[in-house]
């Protein structure tokens, strides 16, 4: 009876231990099958080809014939898509570019200690970027049209993020180059991702300009593309165990080595900085954005008042004297009392306790200034307004009220003196605006209020202040103008 209880004899302590061990058991069973699962799902050795993909590397190194003229074609269709901002033209062109071949045979020869290989690699590599450079500088320096296009502007300004860029780039190249049967593909695809001809054209471009700022840039990112090809090449080929080349002396093999490391990690400290100030740059416009959104959108105008959210300027200015500068237009000023409130909602956010807030409003210039200054808004804009209908429906909505508004204004001080000059009797006058409504429409009517000698008579008053009401009426091409007489 008791043996049955304990399970076959066995005390509980014996039980206990063979449960744990069938446990073990089954966790060693279920981690060798996951392991067995994922080893044959990423192991690429069995379906490589070193023989092949080491001929095929090497075949495309050579810059010359066919080659040659393909590089040259490539560079002045990217030049041209460059300069007309077709991002199309510039795809094709990273498509059909060479350069990519020579690349490969640097990161392969290090892997396999091929100094030959290296020496080929990097003289075509030379040839190549010369060459392109060149080209690419002559197109700009004699092209008529030289705009900064969004896709040069786009090459000038390299960070971390085209580190990974170019290093996953050049993994999957290389992995898709060894597999037995290329996947063109993927080639193709990371000639696009990595994108080696724009910057060489965007150098060319800021030569021909005189623009060393973009230069450097453009060819920062392009040292920055080449480097991690290469150096993701040197590690799959190194994963892949292809063979080593031998040579008497294996402290130069460990050289060649250790100096590729270090030029990868130069290269990636300063594209490490740079995409540090793009992600400081990033926090500072979510603050602004925000900051605008719970304060600035949702405040609530009395009249006619207008938050021109489209002409709001964030400046970060690499984190020096940082500005936010908004835009109001209509008749009614923002109190002091809110701006002042705004810079202390401004200061609760950490990336804005420095930053200046600017308010431009309409209200405090005259008409003829503010229609001015939504004109010059406007002019500036139209270039990023196109195919934005709404946007430009609403400037066009404001140019037409503020065109008519400033139609409206009454220069006074001018007609105050040409009355005084025609009237002799006039002693003084007022001006306002009367607004009158049939309750079926509003109208706004110009009323000036004048008044006469009382030396003069009833009649003459009423003759003089009939030709100066047809005079005020042709002088401001206004016939609602109306006048009132009073006696001194």
């Amino acid at each position: 009876m008791n043996q049955d209880q304990n399970g076959g004899g066995l005390s509980p302590e014996s039980a206990e231990e063979q449960n744990k061990e069938e446990i073990r058991k089954d966790f060693q069973g279920l981690l060798g099958s996951t392991r067995r699962f994922l080893s044959d799902l990423l192991d690429i050795r069995k379906n490589t080809d070193r023989e092949s993909t080491k001929e095929a590397i090497i075949n495309d190194i050579p810059f010359k014939g066919h080659t040659s003229w393909i590089l040259i074609c490539s560079i002045f269709i990217a030049s041209v898509g460059l300069n007309a901002n077709s991002t199309a033209v510039v795809i094709g062109a990273m498509l059909i570019s060479p350069l990519m071949g020579p690349i490969l045979g640097i990161g392969m020869s290090l892997a396999i200690n091929d100094i030959d290989t290296l020496r080929r690699s990097l003289k075509n590599f030379a040839v190549m970027v010369v060459l392109s450079v060149l080209t690419a500088y002559l197109f700009f320096a004699l092209f008529p049209l030289r705009d900064e296009s969004s896709e040069l502007l786009a090459r000038t300004a390299p960070d971390i993020r085209d580190v990974l860029i170019a290093f996953f780039g050049g993994l999957a190249l290389v992995i898709a180059r060894a597999k037995k049967g290329t996947i063109a593909t993927v080639i193709f695809g990371v000639a696009i991702a990595t994108a080696l001809m724009p910057p060489l054209c965007t150098v060319g471009f800021g030569l021909a300009v005189k623009n060393w700022e973009y230069a450097y840039g453009a060819m920062y990112l392009f040292t920055i593309n080449t480097i991690f090809i290469a150096f993701a090449t040197f590690l799959v080929l190194k994963l892949l165990r292809f063979p080593m080349v031998k040579y008497a002396n294996s402290h130069k093999r460990r050289f060649i080595g250790r100096v590729a490391s270090l030029v990868a990690i130069a290269v990636m400290i300063p594209a490490g900085y740079t995409f540090f100030k793009v992600w400081q740059e990033s926090r500072f416009r979510n603050d602004a954005s925000q900051f605008i959104e719970e304060n600035i959108a949702s405040y609530q105008f009395a009249g006619e008042g207008r938050y021109l959210e489209d002409f709001t300027d964030v400046e970060y200015n690499d984190g020096e004297n940082p500005v936010i500068e908004l835009v109001f237009m209509g008749n009614e000023t923002i109190p002091d009392n809110i701006i002042a409130t705004w810079n202390t909602k401004m200061d609760n956010f950490k990336r804005l306790q420095d930053c200046e807030l600017r308010i431009v409003q309409g209200s405090k210039n005259s008409s003829q200034q503010e229609l001015k200054y939504v004109s010059e808004l406007y002019e500036t804009k139209k270039a990023e307004l196109v195919n934005k209908d709404k946007r430009i429906q609403i400037l066009e909505v404001e140019l037409a009220r503020l065109s008519k508004l400033a139609s409206q204004q009454i220069p006074f001080g001018e007609i105050s003196k040409e009355a005084k000059t025609n009237y002799e009797d006039l002693v003084s006058m007022g001006f306002s605006y009367t607004i009158i409504t049939d309750f079926n429409k509003l109208d706004t009517i110009p009323v000036f209020e004048v008044v006469w000698n009382d030396n003069i008579t009833k009649s003459k008053i009423e003759n003089d202040s009939r030709k100066l009401n047809e005079w005020l009426k042709l002088r401001l091409k206004n016939n609602k103008v109306q006048i009132k007489t009073s006696e001194n």
